[in-house]
């Protein structure tokens, strides 16, 4: 079974750790070409995982 692609939210993750190590890159403005719309973040919504609930040592 191959890997799954890195997903939006870890996209904008490893940008925002390459930018804060002074690649010089920018975060595109909303709007701009290349930029992810809004109906990508809807689409990555609903794709995400749930955390998982801590469990609840019982005595």
């Amino acid at each position: 079974m191959p890997h799954a692609k890195p997903g939006l939210y870890a996209n904008i993750h490893h940008k925002r750790q390459r930018i804060k190590a002074g690649s010089g890159e920018k975060m595109r403005s909303p709007g701009a070409k290349g930029a992810p719309t809004a109906k990508a973040f809807t689409k990555a919504a609903k794709t995400a995982k749930k955390p998982a609930k801590k469990k609840t040592r019982r005595t």
